[in-house]
C-alpha cells in the first residue's frame, strides 16, 4: 500500500532496547521488573495511582468486567456504544452482564452524553464508554451526572492515548480505565494493554485476575494476610481467589513500551498536526469536518459523508483502492456492532436501525492512516484524491 494505515511503529530504538536485554547471560523473558517500571511509569504519564499491564486491550477490557462482576454479581445493564471494538461488548456479555447501546454523537464518535443519560435505570451498574479515535467523548454534565448517581465510569481509551478533558489526561476520569498497545496504536508493545485505576481494591483484584486469580499476585500484605487466615488448609503461595485468567505480558514488551511511552507525548503533537491539515483541506461539502477537536490525540483520518450517497460511497472506495489508499469502512471494529452475528437472541429483531447515527457511519464513514511520520506531501496527495472522487 502506498497509503497504508500504520507505518514504522516499531523502530530501530525499541529494537536495540529488546537485544540488549537478550544480550544479558541469564535474561528474564517472563514479567519481570520491567514489566513492573512500565507500570509505574505509565502510571505516572497517565496521572493515576494504579496500572496493570496485560497482554491486550481487550484482555483489560475483560478483567474490568470480572472485577464489575465481583462487584454486582447478581448481574445488571452496562450501557456502551453501538461504535466500537467487539471486546467491549464481549466483556460485557462474558461475565454477565446486559449491554444497554447509546447512539453515538457525530461529532466525536462517542456515546452521545444525552442517549447515555436517558438509558440509565435502576439495573445499570456502570457506562462503558469508548473515546473514538482519539476524540475526547466526556462532557462535564456527564461526570456530574455519573458521580451524583454513583454510577461508575469505565473509560475504553485504546484508541485515544494522551487525548485530555479539561486539560487532563482521559483514562484518569473513570473508575477504571483500558488501554491497547496493539501495534496500530498510539505505541504499541506488539501486542499489549494496562488496566489503570486510583482504586486500591481493584488493583489488587486485577492484578489476581491478571494471573489465575493467584492471591500472591497481590502486592498488598493485608490481602495475604485475610486469605491465608481464611484458608488454613491451603498452601499460601497456591490460593486462587476467582476462578481467573491467564493475560500476562512479558519482559519484552514491558521493554517495549517503556522505550515507546518516551515519545508517546511527540507523536500525540504530530499525529494531532497531521489531523488538522487534513480536516482543512478535504471537500466539506462532501465529507464531515466539524468533530470536536479539543484534546483529541488523532488515531485516524475520519472520511465520513455528510448525505447518505450510496453512488459516491462506490467511486470513493475505487479511488482509494486505485491510489494505494488503505482504509476501513464503517470505522473501528466494522461499524454498528449490534448488527454482528454475536448479539443473535440478544438484541431484539433489526435493532440496529434505532441508532441512526451509527448506521450512518456503518455505510458512509471511513478511516485511512495517520501516524508520525507521514509527511505533509502525502497528506496533501490523499486530500487531492479524495477531493476528486
Amino acid at each position: 500500500m502506498k497509503y497504508p494505515l500504520m507505518r514504522n511503529n516499531i523502530l530501530r530504538e525499541d529494537l536495540d532496547a529488546v537485544i540488549e536485554h537478550l544480550k544479558q547471560e541469564d535474561p528474564i523473558l517472563t514479567h519481570g521488573a520491567n514489566v513492573r517500571a512500565f507500570e509505574a511509569e505509565w502510571s505516572a504519564w497517565l496521572g493515576v495511582k494504579h496500572s496493570v499491564f496485560v497482554n491486550s486491550g481487550a484482555s483489560a477490557n475483560l478483567l474490568t468486567m470480572a472485577i464489575l462482576k465481583i462487584r454486582y454479581p447478581e448481574g445488571g445493564e452496562v450501557i456502551v456504544p453501538p461504535l466500537a471494538w467487539v471486546s467491549d461488548i464481549a466483556s460485557v456479555l462474558q461475565n454477565g452482564f446486559k449491554p444497554v447501546f447509546a447512539d453515538i454523537d457525530p461529532r466525536t464518535l462517542g456515546m452521545d452524553p444525552a442517549k447515555i443519560l436517558a438509558a440509565i435505570t435502576d439495573k445499570t451498574r456502570a457506562v462503558f464508554l469508548t473515546h473514538v479515535q482519539g476524540f475526547d467523548g466526556l462532557t462535564d454534565e456527564l461526570l456530574s451526572e455519573l458521580q451524583q448517581r454513583h454510577i461508575p465510569l469505565i473509560e475504553d481509551v485504546c484508541e485515544s492515548h494522551g487525548a485530555t478533558h479539561n486539560g487532563k489526561k482521559l483514562g484518569s476520569y473513570g473508575w477504571i480505565s483500558n488501554f491497547s498497545f496493539y501495534y496500530a496504536h498510539h505505541m504499541s508493545t506488539i501486542e499489549g494493554g494496562m488496566v489503570c485505576t486510583n482504586d486500591q481494591e481493584v488493583y489488587q483484584h486485577v492484578r489476581m485476575l491478571r494471573s489465575h486469580g493467584m492471591v500472591r499476585e497481590a502486592n498488598d500484605p493485608a490481602v495475604h494476610a485475610a486469605y491465608r487466615l481464611a484458608n488454613p488448609d491451603l498452601h499460601p503461595d497456591f490460593i486462587f481467589a476467582f476462578p481467573a485468567y491467564n493475560t500476562r505480558n512479558t519482559e519484552i514488551g514491558g521493554i517495549m513500551g517503556r522505550s515507546q511511552l518516551k515519545r508517546l507525548d511527540l507523536n500525540v503533537k504530530r499525529r494531532t498536526e497531521n489531523l488538522l491539515r487534513f480536516l482543512k483541506q478535504i471537500d466539506s461539502d462532501k465529507y464531515r469536518t466539524d468533530f470536536k477537536i479539543e484534546g483529541s490525540s488523532n488515531y485516524a483520518f475520519n472520511l465520513i459523508l455528510k448525505r447518505p450517497d450510496d453512488e459516491l460511497v462506490q467511486r470513493l472506495m475505487k479511488a482509494m483502492n486505485d491510489s494505494g489508499i488503505e482504509f476501513r469502512r464503517g470505522s473501528a471494529g466494522g461499524g454498528n456492532q449490534i448488527r454482528q452475528p454475536y448479539l443473535k437472541g440478544i438484541v431484539p429483531k433489526d435493532h440496529h436501525r434505532a441508532f441512526p447515527e451509527t448506521e450512518h457511519i456503518h455505510f458512509y464513514g471511513f478511516y485511512i492512516g495517520n501516524f508520525p511520520d507521514l509527511r505533509e506531501t502525502e497528506i496533501d496527495q490523499l486530500c487531492a484524491v479524495l477531493n476528486s472522487v
